[in-house]
Protein backbone atom coordinates (compact mmCIF):
# COMPACT_ATOMS: atom_id res chain seq x y z
CA UNK A 1 0.00 0.00 0.00
CA UNK A 2 3.35 2.25 0.63
CA UNK A 3 3.99 2.20 -3.22
CA UNK A 4 0.16 3.07 -4.14
CA UNK A 5 -0.33 5.61 -1.52
CA UNK A 6 3.31 7.13 -3.14
CA UNK A 7 1.75 6.96 -6.66
CA UNK A 8 -1.37 8.95 -5.32
CA UNK A 9 -0.04 11.40 -4.30
CA UNK A 10 2.31 11.90 -7.39
CA UNK A 11 -0.78 11.83 -9.61
CA UNK A 12 -3.06 13.94 -7.54
CA UNK A 13 -1.19 17.04 -8.35
CA UNK A 14 -1.50 16.52 -11.59
CA UNK A 15 -4.86 15.12 -12.09
CA UNK A 16 -3.43 12.55 -14.59
CA UNK A 17 -1.76 9.64 -14.75
CA UNK A 18 1.60 9.67 -15.49
CA UNK A 19 3.29 7.38 -17.53
CA UNK A 20 5.18 4.05 -16.86
CA UNK A 21 7.60 1.00 -18.08
CA UNK A 22 5.32 -2.23 -19.52
CA UNK A 23 6.94 -3.66 -15.77
CA UNK A 24 5.36 -1.22 -13.27
CA UNK A 25 2.29 -0.75 -15.30
CA UNK A 26 1.43 -4.28 -14.34
CA UNK A 27 2.45 -4.18 -11.21
CA UNK A 28 0.21 -0.76 -10.46
CA UNK A 29 -2.61 -2.08 -12.44
CA UNK A 30 -2.36 -5.64 -10.22
CA UNK A 31 -2.01 -3.27 -7.07
CA UNK A 32 -4.63 -1.42 -8.00
CA UNK A 33 -7.23 -4.43 -8.46
CA UNK A 34 -6.31 -5.99 -5.29
CA UNK A 35 -7.12 -3.06 -3.70
CA UNK A 36 -10.70 -2.57 -5.71
CA UNK A 37 -9.02 0.28 -7.40
CA UNK A 38 -11.28 -0.70 -10.46
CA UNK A 39 -11.35 2.98 -12.32
CA UNK A 40 -7.93 3.69 -11.42
CA UNK A 41 -6.42 0.41 -12.47
CA UNK A 42 -8.57 1.17 -15.87
CA UNK A 43 -7.47 4.79 -16.63
CA UNK A 44 -3.79 4.01 -16.11
CA UNK A 45 -4.17 1.22 -18.42
CA UNK A 46 -6.36 4.00 -20.76
CA UNK A 47 -2.93 6.35 -20.54
CA UNK A 48 -0.67 3.47 -21.35
CA UNK A 49 -1.04 2.46 -24.65
CA UNK A 50 2.21 1.78 -25.46
CA UNK A 51 3.39 0.20 -22.20
CA UNK A 52 0.92 -2.42 -22.60
CA UNK A 53 1.54 -6.01 -23.34
CA UNK A 54 -0.18 -9.17 -22.96
CA UNK A 55 -0.05 -9.47 -18.91
CA UNK A 56 -1.50 -6.11 -18.84
CA UNK A 57 -4.46 -6.98 -20.83
CA UNK A 58 -5.32 -10.18 -18.81
CA UNK A 59 -4.28 -8.38 -15.47
CA UNK A 60 -7.23 -5.79 -16.40
CA UNK A 61 -9.79 -7.96 -17.77
CA UNK A 62 -9.28 -10.49 -14.60
CA UNK A 63 -9.88 -7.23 -12.40
CA UNK A 64 -13.25 -7.15 -14.28
CA UNK A 65 -14.33 -10.62 -13.67
CA UNK A 66 -13.41 -10.52 -9.79
CA UNK A 67 -15.26 -7.19 -9.37
CA UNK A 68 -18.09 -8.84 -11.08
CA UNK A 69 -18.43 -5.88 -13.88
CA UNK A 70 -17.89 -8.57 -16.97
CA UNK A 71 -19.60 -6.34 -19.34
CA UNK A 72 -16.63 -4.42 -19.52
CA UNK A 73 -14.44 -7.39 -19.47
CA UNK A 74 -16.19 -8.71 -22.09
CA UNK A 75 -15.71 -5.67 -24.18
CA UNK A 76 -11.85 -5.32 -23.46
CA UNK A 77 -11.78 -8.91 -24.52
CA UNK A 78 -12.83 -8.72 -27.57
CA UNK A 79 -10.72 -5.10 -28.05
CA UNK A 80 -7.44 -7.08 -27.65
CA UNK A 81 -5.19 -7.23 -30.67
CA UNK A 82 -4.01 -10.64 -29.46
CA UNK A 83 -4.87 -13.76 -27.17
CA UNK A 84 -3.59 -16.46 -25.25
CA UNK A 85 -4.97 -19.35 -23.54
CA UNK A 86 -4.95 -17.20 -20.45
CA UNK A 87 -7.04 -14.55 -21.69
CA UNK A 88 -9.51 -17.31 -22.74
CA UNK A 89 -9.74 -19.19 -19.88
CA UNK A 90 -10.42 -16.17 -18.37
CA UNK A 91 -13.08 -15.35 -20.10
CA UNK A 92 -14.56 -19.16 -19.80
CA UNK A 93 -14.35 -18.68 -15.98
CA UNK A 94 -16.23 -15.27 -16.86
CA UNK A 95 -18.91 -16.94 -17.91
CA UNK A 96 -19.36 -19.50 -15.13
CA UNK A 97 -19.19 -16.94 -12.71
CA UNK A 98 -22.11 -14.93 -14.41
CA UNK A 99 -24.37 -18.30 -15.09
CA UNK A 100 -24.04 -17.93 -18.77
CA UNK A 101 -23.49 -21.46 -20.25
CA UNK A 102 -24.86 -20.65 -23.58
CA UNK A 103 -22.29 -17.68 -23.19
CA UNK A 104 -19.76 -19.98 -22.24
CA UNK A 105 -20.59 -22.64 -24.76
CA UNK A 106 -19.92 -20.21 -27.49
CA UNK A 107 -16.68 -18.72 -26.21
CA UNK A 108 -15.30 -22.30 -26.21
CA UNK A 109 -15.68 -23.10 -29.63
CA UNK A 110 -14.63 -19.81 -30.99
CA UNK A 111 -11.37 -20.91 -29.01
CA UNK A 112 -11.47 -24.67 -30.97
CA UNK A 113 -11.74 -22.49 -34.24
CA UNK A 114 -9.06 -20.40 -33.55
CA UNK A 115 -6.62 -22.68 -33.08
CA UNK A 116 -6.12 -21.98 -29.40
CA UNK A 117 -5.27 -25.37 -27.49
CA UNK A 118 -7.40 -25.88 -23.84
CA UNK A 119 -5.72 -26.65 -21.31
CA UNK A 120 -6.65 -28.70 -18.24
CA UNK A 121 -7.98 -25.57 -16.41
CA UNK A 122 -9.95 -25.15 -19.56
CA UNK A 123 -11.64 -28.20 -19.41
CA UNK A 124 -12.33 -27.95 -15.81
CA UNK A 125 -13.99 -24.65 -15.99
CA UNK A 126 -16.38 -25.75 -19.05
CA UNK A 127 -17.04 -29.30 -17.71
CA UNK A 128 -17.95 -27.30 -14.44
CA UNK A 129 -20.56 -24.65 -15.92
CA UNK A 130 -22.50 -27.02 -17.86
CA UNK A 131 -23.10 -29.63 -14.98
CA UNK A 132 -26.77 -30.03 -14.10
CA UNK A 133 -27.51 -27.62 -17.38
CA UNK A 134 -29.28 -28.52 -20.48
CA UNK A 135 -25.68 -28.45 -21.98
CA UNK A 136 -24.35 -31.67 -19.43
CA UNK A 137 -25.06 -33.74 -23.02
CA UNK A 138 -21.29 -32.08 -23.91
CA UNK A 139 -20.09 -34.05 -20.44
CA UNK A 140 -18.73 -37.07 -22.46
CA UNK A 141 -17.50 -35.41 -25.66
CA UNK A 142 -15.43 -32.96 -23.87
CA UNK A 143 -14.20 -36.03 -21.93
CA UNK A 144 -13.53 -37.42 -25.53
CA UNK A 145 -12.04 -34.53 -26.36
CA UNK A 146 -9.43 -34.68 -22.68
CA UNK A 147 -8.96 -38.27 -23.84
CA UNK A 148 -7.70 -36.96 -27.41
CA UNK A 149 -5.17 -34.14 -25.85
CA UNK A 150 -4.07 -36.39 -22.49
CA UNK A 151 -5.90 -33.81 -20.13
CA UNK A 152 -8.14 -36.45 -19.07
CA UNK A 153 -4.44 -37.30 -17.17
CA UNK A 154 -4.86 -33.91 -14.70
CA UNK A 155 -6.72 -34.50 -11.59
CA UNK A 156 -8.90 -31.40 -11.95
CA UNK A 157 -10.08 -32.71 -15.05
CA UNK A 158 -10.65 -36.04 -14.15
CA UNK A 159 -12.11 -34.67 -11.01
CA UNK A 160 -14.69 -33.02 -13.08
CA UNK A 161 -15.55 -35.77 -14.43
CA UNK A 162 -16.01 -37.84 -12.06
CA UNK A 163 -18.73 -35.29 -10.16
CA UNK A 164 -21.04 -35.26 -13.41
CA UNK A 165 -20.63 -39.43 -13.80
CA UNK A 166 -22.08 -39.51 -10.16
CA UNK A 167 -24.50 -37.00 -10.77
CA UNK A 168 -26.10 -38.94 -13.69
CA UNK A 169 -25.52 -42.29 -11.45
CA UNK A 170 -22.78 -43.75 -13.93
CA UNK A 171 -20.52 -45.82 -11.37
CA UNK A 172 -18.63 -47.39 -13.75
CA UNK A 173 -17.53 -44.10 -15.61
CA UNK A 174 -16.73 -42.68 -12.27
CA UNK A 175 -14.32 -45.18 -11.58
CA UNK A 176 -13.01 -45.05 -15.45
CA UNK A 177 -12.28 -41.15 -14.75
CA UNK A 178 -10.50 -42.08 -11.56
CA UNK A 179 -8.46 -44.67 -12.81
CA UNK A 180 -7.44 -42.41 -15.83
CA UNK A 181 -5.76 -39.87 -13.85
CA UNK A 182 -1.59 -39.85 -13.65
CA UNK A 183 -1.36 -38.82 -10.75
CA UNK A 184 -3.81 -39.23 -8.17
CA UNK A 185 -3.36 -36.70 -5.27
CA UNK A 186 -5.70 -36.46 -2.52
CA UNK A 187 -8.22 -34.26 -4.41
CA UNK A 188 -8.96 -36.91 -6.87
CA UNK A 189 -9.53 -39.41 -3.64
CA UNK A 190 -11.83 -37.36 -2.41
CA UNK A 191 -13.92 -36.92 -5.73
CA UNK A 192 -14.00 -40.37 -5.59
CA UNK A 193 -15.59 -41.06 -2.31
CA UNK A 194 -18.07 -38.00 -3.02
CA UNK A 195 -18.93 -39.55 -5.97
CA UNK A 196 -19.53 -43.62 -4.57
CA UNK A 197 -21.83 -42.39 -1.63
CA UNK A 198 -23.64 -39.98 -4.00
CA UNK A 199 -24.47 -42.97 -5.71
CA UNK A 200 -25.38 -45.08 -2.26
CA UNK A 201 -22.48 -46.98 -2.96
CA UNK A 202 -21.20 -47.09 0.57
CA UNK A 203 -19.08 -49.95 1.07
CA UNK A 204 -17.04 -48.83 -2.35
CA UNK A 205 -16.60 -45.22 -0.75
CA UNK A 206 -15.03 -46.61 2.59
CA UNK A 207 -12.46 -49.29 0.33
CA UNK A 208 -11.38 -45.68 -1.07
CA UNK A 209 -11.01 -44.26 1.50
CA UNK A 210 -9.00 -47.10 3.36
CA UNK A 211 -6.57 -47.56 0.61
CA UNK A 212 -5.78 -43.41 0.14
CA UNK A 213 -2.16 -42.16 0.60
CA UNK A 214 -2.82 -39.76 2.45
CA UNK A 215 -5.82 -38.10 3.86
CA UNK A 216 -6.83 -34.59 5.04
CA UNK A 217 -9.45 -33.07 7.12
CA UNK A 218 -12.05 -32.89 3.81
CA UNK A 219 -11.05 -36.47 2.76
CA UNK A 220 -13.17 -37.35 6.28
CA UNK A 221 -15.36 -34.95 5.96
CA UNK A 222 -16.67 -36.16 2.74
CA UNK A 223 -16.55 -39.47 4.31
CA UNK A 224 -19.15 -38.48 7.50
CA UNK A 225 -21.09 -36.48 4.81
CA UNK A 226 -21.19 -39.41 3.12
CA UNK A 227 -22.92 -41.72 5.51
CA UNK A 228 -25.70 -38.85 6.79
CA UNK A 229 -26.64 -39.01 2.95
CA UNK A 230 -26.77 -42.44 3.26
CA UNK A 231 -29.44 -42.35 6.94
CA UNK A 232 -26.38 -44.15 8.19
CA UNK A 233 -26.25 -41.20 11.35
CA UNK A 234 -24.32 -43.32 14.06
CA UNK A 235 -21.69 -44.36 11.17
CA UNK A 236 -20.94 -41.19 10.23
CA UNK A 237 -20.67 -40.27 14.01
CA UNK A 238 -17.93 -42.74 15.00
CA UNK A 239 -16.06 -41.90 11.53
CA UNK A 240 -16.40 -37.90 13.05
CA UNK A 241 -15.32 -39.12 16.33
CA UNK A 242 -12.03 -41.05 14.82
CA UNK A 243 -10.89 -37.38 13.42
CA UNK A 244 -7.71 -36.27 14.78
CA UNK A 245 -8.70 -32.45 13.16
CA UNK A 246 -11.80 -30.53 12.89
CA UNK A 247 -13.04 -27.50 11.09
CA UNK A 248 -16.27 -25.26 11.49
CA UNK A 249 -17.27 -27.78 8.26
CA UNK A 250 -16.75 -30.88 10.25
CA UNK A 251 -18.49 -29.99 12.81
CA UNK A 252 -21.24 -28.16 10.97
CA UNK A 253 -21.54 -31.53 8.65
CA UNK A 254 -22.47 -33.43 11.73
CA UNK A 255 -24.89 -31.05 13.26
CA UNK A 256 -26.52 -30.59 10.40
CA UNK A 257 -27.14 -34.57 9.89
CA UNK A 258 -28.51 -34.79 13.25
CA UNK A 259 -30.80 -32.28 12.54
CA UNK A 260 -31.95 -33.61 9.28
CA UNK A 261 -32.44 -36.77 10.53
CA UNK A 262 -34.65 -35.17 13.65
CA UNK A 263 -32.04 -36.18 15.92
CA UNK A 264 -31.95 -32.09 17.56
CA UNK A 265 -30.76 -33.78 21.34
CA UNK A 266 -28.15 -34.37 19.88
CA UNK A 267 -27.11 -31.60 17.80
CA UNK A 268 -27.70 -29.51 20.97
CA UNK A 269 -25.11 -31.53 22.27
CA UNK A 270 -22.92 -31.54 19.40
CA UNK A 271 -23.02 -27.98 19.49
CA UNK A 272 -22.40 -27.35 22.63
CA UNK A 273 -19.01 -29.78 22.56
CA UNK A 274 -18.23 -27.76 19.24
CA UNK A 275 -18.11 -24.95 21.74
CA UNK A 276 -15.74 -25.80 24.07
CA UNK A 277 -13.70 -26.84 21.64
CA UNK A 278 -12.40 -23.61 20.92
CA UNK A 279 -13.92 -23.74 16.99
CA UNK A 280 -16.11 -20.62 16.28
CA UNK A 281 -19.68 -21.44 14.63
CA UNK A 282 -20.39 -19.88 11.18
CA UNK A 283 -23.51 -18.89 9.43
CA UNK A 284 -24.32 -22.55 8.37
CA UNK A 285 -23.52 -23.91 12.09
CA UNK A 286 -26.29 -21.42 13.23
CA UNK A 287 -28.47 -21.94 10.68
CA UNK A 288 -28.36 -25.21 11.72
CA UNK A 289 -28.99 -24.95 15.03
CA UNK A 290 -31.79 -22.74 14.78
CA UNK A 291 -33.59 -25.18 12.52
CA UNK A 292 -33.14 -27.52 15.19
CA UNK A 293 -34.57 -25.61 17.52
CA UNK A 294 -37.68 -24.77 14.72
CA UNK A 295 -37.60 -28.51 14.87
CA UNK A 296 -38.32 -29.08 18.22
CA UNK A 297 -40.06 -25.96 19.33
CA UNK A 298 -37.39 -25.16 21.57
CA UNK A 299 -38.10 -21.21 21.93
CA UNK A 300 -35.47 -20.92 25.04
CA UNK A 301 -32.97 -22.58 22.87
CA UNK A 302 -33.70 -20.40 20.08
CA UNK A 303 -33.41 -17.72 22.19
CA UNK A 304 -29.84 -18.79 23.66
CA UNK A 305 -28.85 -19.62 19.97
CA UNK A 306 -29.90 -16.44 19.04
CA UNK A 307 -27.70 -14.55 21.69
CA UNK A 308 -25.17 -16.59 20.16
CA UNK A 309 -25.57 -15.29 16.94
CA UNK A 310 -25.50 -11.89 18.20
CA UNK A 311 -22.25 -12.12 20.33
CA UNK A 312 -20.29 -13.70 17.76
CA UNK A 313 -19.90 -10.70 15.76
CA UNK A 314 -21.29 -12.11 12.51
CA UNK A 315 -22.22 -9.09 10.48
CA UNK A 316 -26.09 -8.94 9.11
CA UNK A 317 -27.34 -11.76 6.94
CA UNK A 318 -30.22 -11.66 5.35
CA UNK A 319 -30.46 -15.73 5.14
CA UNK A 320 -29.09 -15.93 8.98
CA UNK A 321 -31.51 -13.30 9.86
CA UNK A 322 -34.49 -15.00 7.72
CA UNK A 323 -33.63 -18.84 9.63
CA UNK A 324 -34.12 -16.17 13.12
CA UNK A 325 -37.76 -15.33 11.92
CA UNK A 326 -38.22 -19.18 11.13
CA UNK A 327 -36.99 -20.04 14.20
CA UNK A 328 -39.41 -17.67 16.40
CA UNK A 329 -42.58 -18.39 14.00
CA UNK A 330 -42.03 -22.41 14.12
CA UNK A 331 -41.49 -22.04 18.10
CA UNK A 332 -44.89 -19.82 18.07
CA UNK A 333 -43.28 -16.64 19.18
CA UNK A 334 -44.99 -13.97 16.15
CA UNK A 335 -43.96 -10.86 18.07
CA UNK A 336 -39.80 -11.44 17.95
CA UNK A 337 -39.96 -12.95 14.79
CA UNK A 338 -41.78 -10.26 13.11
CA UNK A 339 -39.39 -7.92 15.24
CA UNK A 340 -36.45 -9.63 13.71
CA UNK A 341 -38.08 -9.37 9.98
CA UNK A 342 -38.63 -5.65 10.36
CA UNK A 343 -35.04 -5.26 11.46
CA UNK A 344 -33.72 -7.01 8.13
CA UNK A 345 -32.24 -4.52 6.03
CA UNK A 346 -32.16 -6.27 2.92
CA UNK A 347 -35.10 -8.23 2.55
CA UNK A 348 -35.34 -11.03 0.30
CA UNK A 349 -38.51 -13.43 -1.01
CA UNK A 350 -37.52 -16.07 1.30
CA UNK A 351 -37.98 -13.44 4.01
CA UNK A 352 -41.16 -12.68 3.68
CA UNK A 353 -42.11 -16.03 2.77
CA UNK A 354 -41.18 -16.86 5.75
CA UNK A 355 -43.15 -14.32 7.93
CA UNK A 356 -46.22 -14.59 5.81
CA UNK A 357 -45.77 -18.58 6.15
CA UNK A 358 -45.16 -18.10 10.55
CA UNK A 359 -48.74 -16.19 10.24
CA UNK A 360 -50.20 -18.87 8.06
CA UNK A 361 -49.18 -21.87 10.48
CA UNK A 362 -50.75 -19.88 13.66
CA UNK A 363 -54.19 -19.28 11.94
CA UNK A 364 -53.62 -15.41 11.81
CA UNK A 365 -55.08 -15.30 7.97
CA UNK A 366 -55.20 -11.45 8.10
CA UNK A 367 -52.02 -10.88 9.41
CA UNK A 368 -50.55 -13.00 6.30
CA UNK A 369 -52.57 -11.35 3.63
CA UNK A 370 -51.43 -8.13 5.01
CA UNK A 371 -48.04 -8.91 4.53
CA UNK A 372 -48.31 -10.33 1.59
CA UNK A 373 -49.54 -7.15 0.23
CA UNK A 374 -46.81 -5.09 1.53
CA UNK A 375 -44.50 -7.56 0.29
CA UNK A 376 -45.88 -6.72 -3.71
CA UNK A 377 -46.18 -3.16 -2.62
CA UNK A 378 -42.38 -3.56 -2.07
CA UNK A 379 -41.73 -4.74 -5.32
CA UNK A 380 -41.07 -8.33 -4.89
CA UNK A 381 -42.60 -10.90 -6.79
CA UNK A 382 -43.91 -14.01 -5.34
CA UNK A 383 -42.87 -17.17 -6.04
CA UNK A 384 -44.07 -20.53 -5.77
CA UNK A 385 -43.24 -20.99 -1.71
CA UNK A 386 -45.05 -17.83 -1.16
CA UNK A 387 -48.32 -19.07 -2.59
CA UNK A 388 -48.50 -22.24 -0.62
CA UNK A 389 -48.21 -19.67 2.22
CA UNK A 390 -51.08 -17.78 1.10
CA UNK A 391 -53.22 -20.67 0.05
CA UNK A 392 -52.21 -22.22 3.15
CA UNK A 393 -53.38 -18.53 5.09
CA UNK A 394 -56.56 -18.47 3.69
CA UNK A 395 -57.50 -22.56 4.76
CA UNK A 396 -56.81 -21.78 8.34
CA UNK A 397 -59.06 -18.42 7.92
CA UNK A 398 -61.88 -19.88 6.00
CA UNK A 399 -61.21 -17.23 3.00
CA UNK A 400 -62.58 -19.74 0.36
CA UNK A 401 -63.27 -16.60 -2.25
CA UNK A 402 -59.88 -15.22 -1.17
CA UNK A 403 -58.04 -18.33 -1.45
CA UNK A 404 -59.80 -19.06 -4.73
CA UNK A 405 -58.42 -15.43 -6.72
CA UNK A 406 -54.60 -15.98 -5.27
CA UNK A 407 -54.98 -19.55 -6.92
CA UNK A 408 -56.03 -17.94 -10.28
CA UNK A 409 -53.43 -14.97 -10.72
CA UNK A 410 -50.52 -17.35 -9.78
CA UNK A 411 -50.78 -18.10 -13.42
CA UNK A 412 -52.66 -15.41 -14.46
CA UNK A 413 -50.51 -12.61 -13.10
CA UNK A 414 -47.20 -14.50 -12.12
CA UNK A 415 -47.36 -17.21 -14.39
CA UNK A 416 -46.93 -19.87 -11.74
CA UNK A 417 -48.12 -23.30 -12.65
CA UNK A 418 -49.90 -24.60 -9.75
CA UNK A 419 -47.92 -27.72 -8.05
CA UNK A 420 -49.18 -30.43 -5.57
CA UNK A 421 -48.47 -28.23 -2.58
CA UNK A 422 -50.77 -25.30 -3.98
CA UNK A 423 -53.66 -27.83 -5.34
CA UNK A 424 -53.29 -29.58 -0.88
CA UNK A 425 -53.73 -26.18 -0.22
CA UNK A 426 -57.02 -25.73 -2.00
CA UNK A 427 -58.54 -29.30 -0.88
CA UNK A 428 -57.83 -28.72 2.41
CA UNK A 429 -59.43 -25.04 2.48
CA UNK A 430 -62.42 -26.45 0.34
CA UNK A 431 -62.67 -29.59 2.74
CA UNK A 432 -62.39 -27.08 5.90
CA UNK A 433 -65.18 -24.49 4.11
CA UNK A 434 -67.13 -28.06 3.85
CA UNK A 435 -67.01 -27.80 0.52
CA UNK A 436 -66.27 -31.06 -0.23
CA UNK A 437 -67.98 -31.25 -3.63
CA UNK A 438 -65.66 -28.69 -4.61
CA UNK A 439 -62.37 -30.37 -2.97
CA UNK A 440 -63.64 -33.79 -4.85
CA UNK A 441 -64.29 -32.08 -8.51
CA UNK A 442 -60.89 -30.28 -7.94
CA UNK A 443 -58.87 -33.61 -7.40
CA UNK A 444 -60.60 -34.69 -10.80
CA UNK A 445 -59.52 -31.82 -12.88
CA UNK A 446 -55.74 -31.73 -11.47
CA UNK A 447 -53.22 -32.00 -14.50
CA UNK A 448 -50.47 -33.35 -11.97
CA UNK A 449 -51.52 -37.34 -10.00
CA UNK A 450 -52.47 -36.60 -6.89
CA UNK A 451 -50.30 -37.47 -4.19
CA UNK A 452 -50.60 -38.52 -0.21
CA UNK A 453 -50.53 -35.06 0.60
CA UNK A 454 -53.61 -34.12 -1.34
CA UNK A 455 -55.61 -37.16 -0.87
CA UNK A 456 -54.91 -37.15 3.03
CA UNK A 457 -56.26 -33.57 3.03
CA UNK A 458 -59.05 -34.57 1.40
CA UNK A 459 -59.30 -37.38 3.96
CA UNK A 460 -59.27 -35.04 6.80
CA UNK A 461 -62.17 -32.78 5.81
CA UNK A 462 -63.85 -36.14 5.47
CA UNK A 463 -63.01 -36.79 9.13
CA UNK A 464 -63.92 -33.06 10.03
CA UNK A 465 -67.65 -33.24 8.53
CA UNK A 466 -68.22 -37.39 8.78
CA UNK A 467 -68.75 -37.95 5.18
CA UNK A 468 -67.50 -41.48 5.21
CA UNK A 469 -67.72 -42.50 1.73
CA UNK A 470 -66.02 -40.10 0.35
CA UNK A 471 -63.35 -40.62 3.56
CA UNK A 472 -63.37 -44.73 2.62
CA UNK A 473 -62.19 -43.42 -1.20
CA UNK A 474 -59.51 -41.25 -0.18
CA UNK A 475 -58.40 -43.60 2.30
CA UNK A 476 -58.04 -46.43 -0.34
CA UNK A 477 -56.28 -43.60 -2.81
CA UNK A 478 -53.43 -43.32 0.21
CA UNK A 479 -53.13 -47.07 0.35
CA UNK A 480 -52.76 -47.75 -2.64
CA UNK A 481 -50.04 -45.34 -2.90
CA UNK A 482 -48.65 -47.70 -0.50
CA UNK A 483 -48.45 -45.13 2.58
CA UNK A 484 -49.86 -46.58 6.20
CA UNK A 485 -50.23 -43.21 7.76
CA UNK A 486 -51.30 -43.37 11.05
CA UNK A 487 -54.03 -40.42 10.45
CA UNK A 488 -55.65 -42.37 7.71
CA UNK A 489 -56.79 -44.78 9.90
CA UNK A 490 -57.68 -42.80 13.13
CA UNK A 491 -59.72 -40.70 10.95
CA UNK A 492 -61.54 -43.38 9.28
CA UNK A 493 -62.14 -45.05 12.89
CA UNK A 494 -63.07 -41.68 13.96
CA UNK A 495 -65.91 -41.26 11.07
CA UNK A 496 -67.11 -44.69 11.91
CA UNK A 497 -67.35 -43.92 15.49
CA UNK A 498 -69.65 -41.20 15.05
CA UNK A 499 -72.05 -43.61 12.79
CA UNK A 500 -72.36 -46.15 15.65
CA UNK A 501 -70.34 -48.45 12.98
CA UNK A 502 -67.99 -50.04 15.62
CA UNK A 503 -67.46 -53.20 14.26
CA UNK A 504 -65.46 -51.07 11.32
CA UNK A 505 -63.78 -49.22 14.34
CA UNK A 506 -62.60 -52.06 15.87
CA UNK A 507 -61.39 -53.95 12.18
CA UNK A 508 -59.39 -50.39 11.98
CA UNK A 509 -58.05 -50.87 15.07
CA UNK A 510 -56.79 -54.78 14.15
CA UNK A 511 -55.38 -53.79 11.18
CA UNK A 512 -53.24 -51.00 12.79
CA UNK A 513 -51.81 -53.57 15.61
CA UNK A 514 -51.48 -56.50 12.71
CA UNK A 515 -49.50 -53.42 10.65
CA UNK A 516 -47.56 -52.06 13.86
CA UNK A 517 -48.96 -48.69 13.35
CA UNK A 518 -48.74 -46.72 16.21
CA UNK A 519 -51.34 -43.83 16.63
CA UNK A 520 -49.97 -40.48 16.47
CA UNK A 521 -51.20 -37.76 18.82
CA UNK A 522 -51.96 -35.35 16.51
CA UNK A 523 -51.31 -34.84 12.45
CA UNK A 524 -51.17 -32.90 9.69
CA UNK A 525 -51.23 -33.36 5.67
CA UNK A 526 -51.08 -29.66 4.35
Amino acid sequence: MRGLNKFFCLTSSTRQICTVSTANLNDLINTFIQNNYIREARKLFDENPTSRNLVSWNTMITGYVKNDQFRHAKDLFDQMPVKDDVSWNIMLSGFQKTRNTDGLYRCFLEMGRLGVRPNDYTLSTVLSAVLNTAYDVLVQQIHALAVCLALNLSGFVGSTLMKWYASVGNKEDLGRAFDEILVKEVTPWNALIFGYMKLGSMAEAQRAFDLMPERNIVSWTTLVDGYIRNQRIDKARSIFNKMDERNVVSWTVMTRGYVQNLRFLDAFRLFLLMSNSGIRPNHYTFSSMLDACAGCSSILMGQQVHGSIFKSGIRDDVILSTSIVDMYAKCGDMDAAYKVFESILNKNVASWNSIIGGYARHGLATRALEVFERMKAAGFRPDNITFVNVLSACGHGGLVEIGEWHFDTMLAQYGILAELEHYACMVDLYGKAGQLDKAETLIKEMPLEPDVVVWGALLSACGLHSNLELGEFAAERIREQKSDHPASYSILSKIHGEKGVWSDVIELRNMMKERQIRKQKASSWV
